[in-house]
């Protein structure tokens, strides 16, 4: 057996069982050689050269993973995916837990891809540390790592298609409340899961935005989590303005809680004294603002996030690029994207939705 081959058969073996049982099947494995795996996976990321010019490959198998299946946002951005893929003549598939929390589940899914052998994964992250070995483990294996929606640390992908810019979407929606409130009162924020990449990127955003002088009578009182879950972001909503009987305002960052907190207010006796803005998508939030308990939130376009994710995983696994900061591909109707710092693509501005421009929307 030459070299080369016997590397990837172990390469392939370590994905499907123990360190141990590879170093039998394949002999020789030693704590070095581990080491060494571990730091090439490290650098995975930027590894090789980009080629721009090379042509777009045909009949790849991309593999979806949300935080959440059957979650409302992540089936339009996981169909933006699917199409996308469908015009790129590639195959799509997904795969994923039921629950925004189930982080194990997560890993479990990451390693069932790696096994079988698809081209590229989009993975949107539940935890930024928990999926790094597993997602190590598939780059080693030849398979390009795209996150979007939430990310990992940078070393364990190859790019991370963002929403949008994290200072942007922290800061807009901070400026839309306090708007909301007259800049006055105090407020809470309705998170998703506590170990959210993004929602703490927005969160640590949100704090900083609130430090300026003219939001000084402005107080954050507590950020609450309803881990994603319809009944939990219901429940920790009724307990938040239980506890804070003089609240003004809540952001919830996430598309289940800021419904989930719409649905308490507008059957409550805070609806309209109680502003709420974050996240949302129109059809969950239509009813919503047309009745009062909402007056405007934000959020991008979560197909065009998808199919983002998509045409870059396509681009990896075509080697037009290689996940470098600088690099540019065209994402076809989208148009070109360049690669910015730590492998990180912007999808572009969000959009706030309100009475006048709602009904404009369909997802």
């Amino acid at each position: 057996m030459r070299k080369q081959s016997l590397s990837r058969t172990c390469a392939a073996l370590a994905a499907v069982t123990s360190l141990a049982l590879a170093a039998t099947a394949c002999g020789g494995t030693t704590k070095e050689d581990v080491e060494n795996e571990d730091a090439a996976a490290a650098t995975a990321a930027t590894a090789g050269k980009a080629d721009p010019d090379a042509p777009t490959k045909k009949g790849l198998t991309v593999g979806f993973l949300p935080k959440q299946v059957n979650n409302p946002y992540f089936t339009v951005a996981d169909k933006g995916g699917e199409k996308a893929l469908k015009e790129l003549g590639s195959d799509y598939k997904e795969v994923g837990p039921s629950s925004g929390t189930d982080t194990a589940g997560q890993v479990s899914y990451v390693n069932t891809l790696t096994q079988q052998q698809v081209d590229a994964m989009a993975v949107s992250a539940q935890d930024p540390g928990a999926l790094c070995t597993a997602l190590k483990q598939a780059m080693k294996n030849g398979v390009k790592v795209v996150t979007y929606d939430s990310d990992t640390n940078p070393e364990c992908r190859n790019a991370f298609v963002s929403q949008a810019s994290a200072d942007a979407l922290g800061r807009t929606q901070v400026r839309l409340l306090a708007e909301q409130i007259g800049n006055k009162g105090e407020i809470a924020i309705l998170s998703a899961a506590q170990t959210a990449t993004n929602q703490n990127a927005w969160i640590e955003i949100m704090k900083d935005e609130l430090k300026d002088p003219k939001y000084k009578d402005i107080e954050l009182v507590e950020v609450a989590y309803g881990d994603d879950d319809a009944q939990k972001s219901f429940q920790q909503t009724q307990g938040l303005l239980q506890e804070h009987p003089g609240l003004k305002g809540i952001i919830s960052p996430t598309t289940v809680g800021i419904k989930a907190a719409a649905q308490y207010l507008s059957g409550s006796k805070y609806k309209g004294k109680v502003k709420l803005t974050g996240l949302g998508t129109p059809n969950d939030m239509r009813k919503y603002v047309k009745n009062g308990t909402v007056e405007a939130f934000e959020l991008w376009d979560p197909a065009k996030l998808g199919e983002l994710a998509a045409r870059t995983a396509v681009a990896l696994a075509s080697g037009q690029i290689t996940g470098k900061e600088g690099e540019t591909f065209e994402a076809g109707a989208m148009g070109e994207y360049t690669i910015g710092k730590d492998g990180v693509i912007d999808l572009g501005e969000p959009t706030v939705f309100d009475a006048e421009n709602i009904d404009r929307y369909d997802f």
